[in-house]
């Protein structure tokens, strides 16, 4: 049988969307295939490494489980000693799974992943080995698109539970230092595809420091003239979005004023995948464009609300 993708998943301090993410894991059909590393960040402070101490204590527990029962073909846990933040512990991360494999398939300490989540990024893998412009997979849509394919292409780049290759990675792979670097060459035109015509703006965060490791992903993946490849109904539910609200409120108060519209329960049957010439579709590009509009998220009226008292 071919070889299977490692997994490389990346936490910090959250046990309970870490327990939730690797028991979902542990559920893939190919799972006792699959060699797993996990990175776990350091703390900044002693608040956070009681809480990284309690995902290391959950990592070694759920180590000693796999090699009693061969959940996992190994899993190998890298504990940070100090905190490298998000983009150094997974640049740093990806580039030692690389050093062994040709392929990697990356995940977070909040993406739950559906039972045949591992079966289809292999399958992608295998399919599209040959073909350089596929240069990312995705077991997260956004949309479901009125197609009978049961795969599309987009040149959007989605970071929840995704993988690429190793030739397409350190070919195209930088990390920009600055919004000038990030932009070098670009046109007006380029900036305007990056943002789905400015309903995304995604740009801004090139004034973040560091610069989001996605972010250069996506640019990376636009220059090459790249696309990627994604499955028409989601593998992939991200568990953590509610910390990330614009208001950050606890969940049940968070469904009072907004919702993620791709917030989907994963798909629980096996994708088939056959090749198709990768090519965009302006179809899925429009609605893709909808999708992304405001992040996703769509609210309620008293998300509306709070909005405009907010900008008051």
């Amino acid at each position: 049988m071919p070889s299977t993708s490692p997994v490389a998943l990346f936490v910090f301090n959250r046990a309970d969307n870490t327990r939730r993410t690797l028991r979902a894991l542990l559920a893939n059909t190919l799972a006792p295939q699959t060699d797993l590393y996990v990175f776990s960040d350091g703390g900044r402070d002693d608040r956070s490494w009681t809480a990284v101490n309690e995902v290391r204590a959950l990592l070694r527990t759920t180590a000693e489980e796999v090699a009693r029962t061969q959940a996992l073909r190994s899993m190998t846990i890298v504990e940070r000693p100090v905190n490298f933040y998000l983009e150094r512990n997974i640049i740093e991360g990806i580039a030692e799974v690389f050093r062994h494999h040709d392929t990697v398939i990356v995940l977070e300490d909040d993406i739950v992943t559906a039972p045949y989540f591992l079966q289809f990024m292999n399958d992608a893998f295998r399919l599209y080995r040959n073909d350089q412009s596929v240069m990312h997979v995705s077991g997260f849509t956004r949309i479901e698109p009125d197609t009978r394919e049961t795969t599309y292409f987009t040149p959007f780049m989605a970071g929840w539970g995704w993988g690429t290759w190793r030739d397409r990675w350190q070919q195209h792979f930088h990390h920009y230092q600055s919004r000038a670097e990030a932009l070098a060459d670009l046109t007006d035109e380029d900036l305007r595809a990056l943002e789905y015509g400015g309903v995304f703006p995604c740009l801004k965060n090139l004034d973040r420091n560091p610069i989001p490791w996605d972010l250069c992903w996506g640019i990376a993946i636009h220059r090459a003239r790249g696309l990627c490849l994604y499955p028409s109904k989601t593998l992939v539910r991200n568990i953590g979005l509610t910390s990330g609200t614009h208001f950050h409120l606890s969940l049940p108060l968070s469904r009072l004023i907004q919702r993620y519209e791709y917030d989907r329960e994963p798909y629980s049957q096996p994708i088939p995948l056959n090749y198709q010439q990768p090519a965009a579709d302006p179809a899925i590009e429009r609605q893709m464009q909808a999708a992304l509009t405001d992040w996703g998220i769509r609210y309620t009226w008293l998300g509306r609300l709070l909005r405009r008292m907010a900008r008051t």
